[in-house]
């Protein structure tokens, strides 16, 4: 991992988010959580062409979030978990900040239903 300012990132954190970004990547990240498909079964549920699902498999690639085989015809895409406990690993780091956000949000709101009742 490498460091910036205080906090250590995945090398790739930038392209993994970039991918996460993009709500039909998301989608098709969820239908690998079942399993490896090929670009046909992953294209089925969206209205859009099997070579746009491909590019977007491509980013999903080249983010390391997931994986292509060859199996005779069809490649496969599978999700690979080692590059998602990176990113999620990053986000923990804050868990605490907001833990302790959330924290003073509920504090403020108590006072705001506590100020109202006594009104």
């Amino acid at each position: 991992m490498n460091q910036l300012g205080y906090i250590s990132m995945p090398p790739n954190l930038d392209a993994i988010f970039a991918a996460l970004a993009d709500p039909t990547r998301r989608a098709i990240l969820s239908r690998l959580v079942d399993g490896e498909a090929c670009v046909g079964e992953i294209a089925a549920p969206f209205e859009m062409s099997q070579p746009a699902v491909s590019r977007h498999l491509k980013v999903l690639e080249r983010a390391g979030l997931i994986e292509r085989g060859i199996d005779e015809q069809r490649r496969p895409a599978r999700l690979k978990a080692q590059t998602m406990a990176a990113a999620v690993e990053w986000l923990n780091e804050f868990k605490f900040f907001w833990g302790t956000s959330f924290d003073q949000l509920d504090d403020v709101l108590l006072n705001m239903k506590q100020t109202e009742e006594k009104e």
